[in-house]
């Protein structure tokens, strides 16, 4: 037992993932869903989120302290940059110490970014230095560039990399069905949780897509648009919750967002499905 163990058992549950990323303000601007953070934690949290992922700003914004897992970003980059590829380093791990984070997260582009050999090597040093001191790190990594078309190879490649430079947790895109999913876990030596791109047209497409992913050997999710953005973020997450912990089909989950009138609240732990 050592610090990172300690620290990965507060961002995951029984081993799996329900990370809820709200870093998309400093690419994005203050988008639906990201207006009053301190609102938005409150509701993922009651969901039953196991983590949210913020910038350090938004972290000592807050007036009350998240009670699940907290991952702070380090990378940034916007839309309104001559290259929307490039993420540069923000912040530090000594920082994250600072905030009470209990992992923290970088951002890497691969595939014909001019900056993409900058942006591994953050990732390599940044995993040395939270292994020196026993902080998670979760890897964001996406094909994207010139030399990409987000096919399944070069997800399961960048995937790869994520995890041989050092990365405890690695974030990538579902390829869009359970074989060419499963290619990606097992090619990668850390665990791989989906990211949820831009928001799915029904409920049941995300929660279909959660469940392939984990049959596919995902240990979770970290999904942003399709949660924040939902009518009701709170069921969202419980619904993902109740597919990605307590294992139930997406159908069944389902009933969790049918079956409430738009004033109900949902407690931390999601009903029961039978």
């Amino acid at each position: 037992m050592d610090g990172k163990i300690i620290r990965m058992n507060r961002i995951l549950e029984s081993g799996r993932a329900v990370i809820v990323p709200m870093d998309h303000g400093v690419s994005e601007g203050p988008i639906e869903g990201l207006t009053d953070m301190g609102r938005m934690v409150s509701l993922v949290e009651k969901g039953g989120a196991s983590a949210v992922l913020l910038h350090k700003g938004v972290v000592k914004s807050l007036r009350v302290p998240p009670k699940c897992g907290l991952i702070v970003h380090m990378s940034a980059g916007t839309k309104l940059g001559e290259d929307k590829n490039r993420k540069v380093l923000v912040s530090s791990v000594e920082q994250a110490i600072r905030l009470g984070a209990d992992a923290i997260s970088v951002h890497v582009n691969i595939g014909g970014c001019s900056t993409e050999s900058d942006m591994l090597c953050d990732l390599g040093e940044m995993a040395d230095r939270c292994d020196a001191v026993g902080m998670p790190l979760l890897a964001m990594t996406y094909a994207r560039g010139k030399n990409t078309t987000g096919t399944p190879a070069e997800i399961a490649h960048v995937a790869r990399v994520g995890g041989e430079l050092g990365a405890d947790i690695v974030k990538c895109p579902y390829t869009g069905d359970i074989k060419s999913m499963r290619l990606v876990t097992e090619g990668c030596p850390a665990p791989v949780v989906i990211a949820g791109g831009p928001k799915c047209e029904s409920d049941y497409e995300v929660l279909k897509m959660v469940e392939d992913a984990m049959a596919a050997g995902a240990i979770g999710i970290s999904l942003g648009r399709n949660i924040f953005q939902h009518a009701r973020p709170d069921l969202m997450t419980a619904a993902l919750r109740a597919v990605i912990i307590d294992g139930i089909s997406a159908k069944q989950a389902a009933s969790i967002l049918t079956g409430y009138v738009k004033t109900a609240t949902v407690e931390h732990v999601p009903v029961a499905i039978h």
